[in-house]
C-alpha cells in the first residue's frame, strides 16, 4: 500500500483492505487561466491518450543511436551505442556497466491541459538488455518539469539483469510521480499540465548485439473533475453482451511466493491481466512455468506476479508493467487509458475488447463484493440486459466464484470518481476510470473503430 502523496491516488492496485510522470519542450502559456483556455469543457473530464507505432511516428522522433524497424510491426532498437553507464541496482546492490542510446519524442502539446500523465510502452528485453522511459512536461505558467522516470523495465529477471522497477521520491514542488502517476501537486491552483515530451534509453550488455525492441510507447493525459458521486450512465449498446474470459481467482495463491508482494491474495492486478490475456489466447509455454510448485493451481498467475512485480513499490499493481507485461505475448498490445462512462465501456465490450479496471470501494457502496478495498482490480467482461456490470472479479474464494454481477450506478461511481471516504470517514483519492486495454496488433475493423472511438490507436 502507497503513502505517496498525490491528488488523485493514495493506492495503485493494492491489496484488499477488507476494512473497508534534452531538446526544449515548446514554449507554455504564461497564466494558470491557459490551462482552461483554448480547450474542451467537459463535466465528465477530458482524456488524451497518443501513442507512437507506425514507421513515420518513430521517424519522427530524434534518435541517437536508435534505428526504426520496419515491417508488419515497427519499432524501435538499439542501434550503434552513443556511450556506456554504470548502474547500481537499488534491489540487488549490484554494479554494472551497459551501453546505451536514447529516443526523443516530439513535443506533444495537450488538446486539453492535464493534471495527470501515464506513460506506458510495450517492448520486448531479451536477457542483457532493459528500458527507462522518462517524461518533461511543460506547465501552464511558462515553466517546466525536470525529467522524470517513469519505470526502468525489463521483461525478465535472469541473473545478472537490474531488476524493473519505479522511482520514488521525483518531484519539483509543482508535480511528482507516484510510482507510476505524473500528477500536478495542487489542482485547485489552476496549474495544468500543456505539453510534454517523452525519452527512452535503451540499454544492453557492452560487446553484445543484443537490443530492446520497443513497439508503442504512449501517454495518456487526463484532467478528470474531482467529484464524490458520478451520476449513472443509462445502459447503452453493450447491454446483454457477454464476452468468454477465463476466470481466476487471486485467493486461491494466499501464501504463494510471498516475495511476490505478500502472494496471491495481492496479486488482483496481474490475476486480472492473465484472464484477458488468455481471452486472446495468450500465455505462458510450460517451459516458462517450469519453475511454479507443480502442486499449486494456475500456475500462470504466479508467473504474471513474477513478471510485473515493481520492486520499488512492492507490489504488483503497476499498471505501466502489467500493460507492458500483456505486450511480451505475441501480436498483443497493452494501454493505460482512462475512460468516462460505462457507455465506453459497452462500446469495447460490445466489439470483442474486455478492460481491466481500478477501483476503490467501502463494503457498502458495491452490492455482493463482500469485501471493502482500498485499490483493487478487476475485468470488465459484460453487461446484462439491464445494463449493469459482469466482472470477473479476482477477489474471490475460487474460480468457479469469480463471475458477479454488480449495479451499474454502484460500480461506475467507485470506478469514475475521484474522492472518497474510507471506513473512518477521512477523504481519500480515486482513480477516476482507469484502466488496462489489452488488443491485438491487428484488431478487427470493429474493434479499432471501438479503441478509436475512447482514443487508442
Amino acid at each position: 500500500m502507497s503513502s505517496r502523496p498525490t491528488p488523485r491516488r493514495t493506492v495503485l492496485a493494492a491489496a484488499l483492505a477488507v476494512t473497508a510522470a534534452a531538446s526544449p519542450l515548446s514554449s507554455a502559456p504564461s497564466a494558470f487561466a491557459a490551462a482552461r483556455g483554448g480547450g474542451r469543457e467537459r463535466p465528465d473530464g477530458t482524456v488524451d491518450y497518443r501513442a507512437w507505432t507506425t514507421f513515420p511516428q518513430w521517424a519522427g522522433g530524434r534518435g541517437a543511436g536508435t534505428r526504426v524497424l520496419g515491417g508488419d510491426r515497427p519499432g524501435l532498437v538499439l542501434d550503434r551505442p552513443i556511450g556506456t553507464l554504470e548502474y547500481t541496482d537499488p534491489h540487488t546492490g549490484t554494479t554494472a556497466r551497459w551501453e546505451y542510446a536514447t529516443w526523443l519524442s516530439p513535443v506533444r502539446t495537450l488538446p486539453d491541459p492535464a493534471t495527470e500523465i501515464v506513460v506506458s510502452w510495450n517492448a520486448r528485453t531479451p536477457a542483457g538488455t532493459w528500458l527507462q522511459t522518462e517524461l518533461r512536461t511543460a506547465y501552464s505558467d511558462g515553466t517546466r518539469s525536470p525529467w522524470y522516470v517513469m519505470g526502468r523495465w525489463t521483461s525478465g529477471d535472469a541473473a545478472g539483469d537490474i531488476r524493473r522497477t519505479s522511482v520514488d521520491g521525483q518531484g519539483d514542488k509543482k508535480s511528482n510521480v507516484s510510482t507510476d502517476t505524473l500528477a500536478v501537486d495542487d489542482p485547485a491552483s489552476g496549474l495544468r499540465l500543456v505539453s510534454y515530451e517523452l525519452r527512452l534509453t535503451l540499454h544492453r550488455r557492452p560487446g553484445t548485439r543484443l537490443t530492446p525492441t520497443v513497439w508503442r510507447l504512449g501517454a495518456m493525459g487526463s484532467d478528470i473533475p474531482d467529484r464524490f458521486t458520478v451520476p449513472a450512465s443509462r445502459p447503452g449498446e453493450g447491454a446483454g453482451h457477454k464476452l468468454r474470459v477465463p476466470r481466476y481467482s487471486q485467493e486461491i495463491h494466499k501464501g504463494q511466493y510471498p516475495e511476490y508482494d505478500n502472494g496471491g491474495e495481492a496479486w488482483c492486478s496481474p490475476t486480472s491481466s492473465q484472464m484477458v490475456l488468455e481471452y486472446w489466447g495468450r500465455g505462458p509455454t510450460a517451459e516458462d512455468l517450469a519453475w511454479v510448485d507443480p502442486s499449486y493451481a494456475d500456475p500462470q498467475v504466479c508467473h504474471a506476479a513474477r513478471h510485473t512485480y515493481d520492486y520499488q513499490y512492492k507490489g504488483c499493481g503497476n499498471w505501466p508493467f502489467n500493460a507492458a507485461y500483456a505486450a511480451t505475448y505475441h501480436d498483443l498490445q497493452g494501454v493505460v487509458t482512462r475512460l468516462r462512462s460505462l457507455g465506453e465501456a459497452e462500446r469495447l465490450v460490445k466489439a470483442g475488447i474486455p478492460l481491466i479496471t481500478s477501483q476503490s470501494f467501502l463494503a457498502s457502496e458495491l452490492d455482493g463484493a463482500g469485501y471493502g478495498t482500498a485499490g483493487h482490480l478487476m475485468c470488465v467482461v459484460g453487461f446484462t440486459e439491464d445494463g449493469d456490470v459482469i466482472a470477473n472479479d479476482p477477489a474471490s474464494p475460487s474460480n468457479a466464484a469469480v463471475e458477479r454481477v454488480y449495479k451499474r450506478g454502484q460500480f461506475e461511481n467507485i470506478w469514475l470518481r475521484t474522492k472518497r471516504h474510507n471506513a473512518q470517514g477521512e477523504v481519500r483519492s480515486g482513480t477516476g476510470g482507469i484502466c488496462y486495454l489489452y488488443f491485438p496488433v491487428r484488431p478487427t475493423t470493429r474493434q479499432a473503430r471501438a479503441l478509436a472511438s475512447v482514443g487508442v490507436r
